[in-house]
């Protein structure tokens, strides 16, 4: 499969996401679902952050600068209530990531990180895809129901 076609699928699997993000008000950032950990905000902040770690540390693109304030924290701090913030981060993550995805050679190459060990790259694509989709749907739910 060519790389085109691979950011075609990729594209298609982060809609998803991206679909939410147009619906996303800025009320809704600080919006949890029950005894749920994570706020809208938290979540829209995630997934970009780990979206830019694909990028650098898996697809191998040095460029991008990240500081995952989401894994250093560990927790929900409250502090992501900027729509517009967030929305620009998400944009910057997706624009780094298809880059590092068409800049790719060889999609057999194994890759390891310490969070999931060894695969190879065009594993890794379906692991950031999935991972996008799970807290793509959390995130849905949460603007949904959440308060």
């Amino acid at each position: 499969m060519e790389n085109d076609q691979l950011i075609e699928l990729w594209k298609e699997g982060r809609t998803r996401f991206t679909n939410l993000l147009d619906k996303a008000k800025e009320a809704d950032l600080t919006k949890k679902l029950g005894d749920s950990p994570n706020s809208a905000g938290f979540l829209i902040r995630h997934i970009a952050e780990v979206e830019l770690l694909f990028a650098k540390n898996v697809f191998g693109k040095k460029d991008v600068k990240i500081t995952a304030k989401t894994l250093i924290a560990g927790k929900d701090t409250g502090e992501w209530t900027n729509l517009t913030e967030l929305k620009d981060f998400a944009i910057y993550a997706g624009e780094h990531l298809e880059a590092a995805i068409r800049e790719q050679k060889d999609w057999s190459e194994t890759i390891e990180t310490k969070e999931f060990g060894k695969k190879i790259k065009s594993e890794a694509l379906g692991r950031i895809l999935t991972h996008t989709a799970y807290h793509a749907g959390q995130l849905a739910l949460v603007l949904k129901y959440g308060n």
